[in-house]
């Protein structure tokens, strides 16, 4: 009896201790994971802060961006004020109108009231500012080259509007008279 109570203690001796080595394995095997995921929990959490101040420096340079585009359009708004006097006086006054003349940096400036016995009559040019360089590609009643060639040297030294309808429009009425 003696014996096979040693037997039965010594099989849950066993029992406990291959137990035990079960639940020592499963522990590491925890312990384990928990780093893993301790590990991937920090370099998410390091990939957030990185990302949120990703995030705003890139809301600082945004609103820096509509800041100056405010500031622009405050510019604008307040650089209209003086057009729209200056731009009446050379519509009224001098007979200009300025259009459009279908592509991007090109416009066409009209000129009424030139000719003294047709008040109706335009005559036109069509400035090219695509180059640094003024261009007028095209004007009605033909201009001999060279006027032209003057009076855009002129507009490209000073970059004053002004000078090149006072110029063209002088060549109009030469035209016109001629």
């Amino acid at each position: 009896m003696k014996k096979r109570d040693i037997e039965i203690l010594s099989q849950k001796s066993t029992t406990h201790q291959q137990t035990l080595a079960k639940e020592a394995a499963e522990t590491n095997e925890m312990k384990a994971a928990i780093a893993n995921l301790s590990a991937q929990r920090d370099t998410h959490l390091a990939k957030k802060e990185n990302l949120k101040r990703q995030i705003e420096e890139t809301q600082k340079q945004i609103d820096s961006r509509v800041a100056a585009q405010r500031a622009h359009a405050q510019h604008l708004d307040a650089q209209s004020l003086f057009n729209v006097p200056e731009l009446d006086f050379w519509t009224s006054t001098l007979g200009l109108r300025i259009e459009g003349a279908g592509m991007n940096d090109h416009l066409k400036f009209v000129f009424t009231h030139i000719d003294d016995r047709d008040w109706t009559r335009e005559a036109w040019f069509e400035l090219d500012a695509t180059k640094r360089e003024y261009e007028v590609p095209y004007c009605k009643p033909k201009l001999e080259k060279e006027q032209v060639e003057r009076v855009l040297e002129k507009i490209n030294e000073c970059r004053d509007l002004r000078v090149l309808l006072k110029g063209m429009r002088e060549l109009f009425v030469e035209a016109f008279k001629g």
